[in-house]
């Protein structure tokens, strides 16, 4: 509670993020924190006591940082990784059995658990169904073996169609993750692909462009054959096209949802809420009425828990500066289609209308955010050329 350069009127939502790290195989675009769990160089599933001394370690965590959001509720939980179900259903109960133990949470909250084809058993949803997880997030990526195999995925076409079918009867909303622009792939593989997901009504659909990512295996040896830019494009247009007619709205630059199931905990992160991660790697943002701290915990799963044990799980922490924040806020709302309020910048930022006054009216003069005063929202041109409009924020 020390003092700060800010003043913000009133603290936003708060959200719990829990990392899981480890995955029976490390794809070769991944850039999270995710790490291979392996015995004599070979894949195994995680191990009882492994899973049991890492949830010792996240109640610690959590409990050490407590007093930094005493007094506030938690209106979503997301349980990342790595590969969440490689825990076990029970492990998975015990976890937000923890967590309902130390936090106070809102009426209806929502709790997203992250799942791979590839880890499921038949069953297996219904057990974190009944371990309290409200919704499920499936880690398809494709429906083509040929491209599953390219992506490093461990799960084949039928595990994907199988585990959706699973979902669909268990949980009342559920997302399936998908990416496009994949090596080789045309626009009529792209279509059959949306039709094989839509087939299933999702609530909820996650579309991912493939990008290269540096410290990862693509980046050093690139997969061949990736669609142009004007093809991607292309293809960005018919995923658009086919998700429209199925009566989902493109609602985030990938996020597409029917009415009613768009993901609380991820429009919290896009409009500048509040989250506090614990688990190995994740990120914290936590607002105080005078300034906003972000804060990273040590990455590597055994060094993780050494540091719990020892009271210091997060590596590094720092204030984000007063100058930094309009580019912060901007980088996460810009992102969401209808935008959001200018009264949300003043709250969530603690700033002056001042502090972002030229960067509007020369966004709003090139064409690439709306004219509406009230509102800060992209033009369709400016969410085509995001990344332009986000840099205009950026401190001097």
């Amino acid at each position: 509670m020390r003092p700060g350069t800010l003043q913000l009127p009133a603290l936003p939502p708060l959200s719990v993020y829990v990392h899981l790290p480890w995955c029976l195989r490390k794809c070769p675009y991944c850039d999270f924190n995710s790490h291979e769990w392996r015995v004599d160089g070979a894949a195994r599933e995680l191990p009882a006591d492994t899973a049991r001394a890492y949830l010792a370690a996240l109640r610690a965590d959590l409990e050490a940082a407590l007093p930094l959001i005493w007094g506030r509720s938690v209106h979503s939980i997301f349980i990342g990784g790595g590969t969440p179900s490689l825990f076990a259903p029970e492990q998975i109960a015990e976890l937000i059995s923890d967590l309902r133990a130390r936090l106070p949470l809102e009426p209806g909250c929502e709790i997203t658990l992250e799942a791979n084809p590839g880890t499921f058993e038949r069953e297996r949803f219904k057990g974190f169904r009944s371990a309290g997880v409200t919704r499920l997030s499936i880690g398809v990526q494709s429906f083509d073996d040929a491209k599953l195999k390219a992506l490093g995925r461990v799960h084949s076409a039928e595990q994907a169609l199988a585990a959706i079918a699973e979902a669909a009867q268990v949980f009342d909303t559920f997302n399936i993750d998908l990416m496009y622009a994949l090596p080789g792939q045309t626009l009529a593989e792209l279509e059959q692909e949306l039709k094989t997901a839509l087939d299933f009504k999702p609530p909820h659909l996650s579309v991912y462009h493939l990008t290269i990512e540096p410290n990862t295996r693509f980046a050093t040896a690139p997969p061949r054959q990736l669609p142009d830019a004007d093809l991607a494009s292309e293809m960005l247009d018919l995923i658009s096209a086919c998700t429209g007619d199925a009566d989902m709205e493109r609602y985030e630059v990938s996020a597409y949802a029917r009415a009613g199931h768009r993901c609380a905990h991820n429009l919290n992160y896009w409009q500048f809420g509040d989250y506090l991660g614990i688990g190995a790697g994740a990120h914290s943002k936590l607002s105080f009425p005078h300034r906003v701290l972000r804060q990273v915990r040590w990455r590597e799963p055994a060094a993780y828990m050494s540091k719990v044990g020892e009271g210091a799980a997060v590596s590094n922490e720092n204030e984000v500066a007063r100058a930094e924040l309009p580019f912060e806020f901007m980088l996460n709302a810009l992102r969401l289609r209808e935008g959001v309020s200018f009264q949300s910048f003043l709250e969530r930022t603690g700033l002056p209308p001042s502090s972002i006054a030229k960067a509007l009216a020369e966004a709003r003069a090139k064409g690439l955010l709306e004219a509406d005063p009230a509102r800060i929202a992209a033009t369709p041109r400016g969410f085509d050329f995001l990344n332009d409009v986000q840099a205009l924020f950026l401190a001097d």
